[in-house]
């Protein structure tokens, strides 16, 4: 009996996860097909995407891109559409049979609860869509019966790891953390550094947000606040740990005291694979890893004195709320700005913590809530950038 190919959409084919997901789908025919591809502004690389993988339909959010993309594909058969309200709506399409969301950012949650609502499976790769709203996510996909398979690294492996052991209390679980670029280095080092140093990853091949937010070790407060979410855990069952050689993933530690590590080189497209085959694991060509070329595998302690990032995050998910939502609005456009050279590298985490005493605190937010705080934080941010 022939196994019927699983028909993806893409929401973010263009960056790092949504390109490396078209890889596993090209290297894998018999399994996947790219049913939607949807882009943010690269209108170049997406009809390349969509000349070479022929999906249904294509979505480009910045409408001024429209007519190139449509004038580009007029002689194939692939439907064009153009706005943010094209990639909410793209997702009720009755072909599709996963959502993959890698849109970066806050960007990516009308899409995603979208999805949930009309009942398609997620693999999540945007955490920010679970650390804005994750109660709001997590109640419509149980009411939904909708699947939520993680993307990151981390949340995959602990995915991996509770494999098997659905009756098992889970104690404590380890997310692990490269250190970044600037692992070990003080504040007076940090004050001066420039985001060309910042860009430069020690292990992973990434975008420039999650690139800023992995030196700064805000990604991993977004990981914590995404596992209390993916997970049901609470916040002191969260702790994270510093693995230069990111080789363990991540870890789960049981109620009788044992513990499951998944591991493996870092390498995405492991991870998104999982996700997309799930329950399956398929068949792949991804380099193996050999312990003779990692004799030590090291561990110690994050540093949340230096990197204030990784403290604001846990702060922020025991209040719970809208704190997240704030935390992640005024993270991104410190990062932006960063990246602009408008800021220096220490004083991102000095704007998040202004921005998380002074916007209104909201402790049980419904949608409208989120996207108000998202909002007024917003604004904030940047009325901190000019001072």
């Amino acid at each position: 009996m022939s196994q019927k190919i699983k028909r993806i959409a893409i929401l973010g084919s263009t960056g790092s996860i949504g390109t490396q997901a078209l890889e596993v789908i090209k290297a894998n025919p018999q399994h996947f097909s790219a049913e939607i591809l949807a882009a943010h502004s690269n209108a170049e690389l997406l009809i390349k995407q969509a000349i070479e993988f022929d999906p249904n339909a294509v979505v480009i959010v910045d409408e001024s891109k429209y007519l190139l993309v449509k004038e580009a594909l007029q002689h194939t058969d692939v439907k064009v559409f153009a706005g943010s309200k094209a990639l909410e709506q793209i997702v009720e399409m009755s072909s599709i049979d996963l959502v993959l969301t890698a849109i970066v950012g806050y960007a990516g949650l009308a899409s995603t609860l979208n999805a949930i609502q009309h009942q398609k499976n997620i693999a999540l790769a945007n955490k920010e869509t679970l650390v804005v709203a994750g109660d709001l996510v997590t109640k419509l996909a149980f009411d939904k019966a909708v699947n939520i398979y993680p993307v990151d690294s981390e949340h995959s492996a602990i995915f991996q790891c509770l494999a098997g052991e659905f009756e098992n209390k889970i104690e404590k679980i380890y997310l692990t953390a490269s250190g970044g670029p600037f692992r070990g280095k003080n504040r007076e080092f940090l004050m001066q550094v420039k985001k060309e140093q910042a860009l430069k990853h020690p292990n992973w091949t990434m975008g420039a947000k999650i690139t800023i937010d992995s030196a700064s070790l805000m990604n991993k407060g977004l990981e914590v606040i995404e596992a209390k979410w993916l997970f049901q855990l609470k916040p002191e069952q969260i702790d994270v740990i510093v693995h230069p050689q990111s080789i363990v993933h991540s870890i789960v530690q049981f109620n009788d005291g044992s513990m499951k590590a998944q591991m493996g080189l870092p390498d995405m497209k492991l991870p998104i694979q999982y996700a997309m085959a799930y329950p399956q694991r398929i068949q792949s060509d991804f380099p193996r890893f050999d312990f003779l070329n990692y004799p030590q595998l090291t561990f110690e302690k994050a540093d949340t004195k230096t990197f204030r990032n990784l403290e604001l995050a846990y702060h922020a998910m025991k209040q719970g709320g809208n704190s997240a939502c704030i935390l992640n609005a005024a993270n991104e456009v410190v990062v932006d700005a960063f990246l602009k050279d408008k800021i220096g590298f220490l004083e991102m985490s000095d704007v998040i913590e202004k921005c998380l005493s002074k916007v209104s605190y909201i402790s049980n937010p419904t949608y409208e809530n989120y996207v108000e705080s998202d909002k007024e934080t917003r604004q904030l941010a940047h009325s901190f950038l000019l001072k």
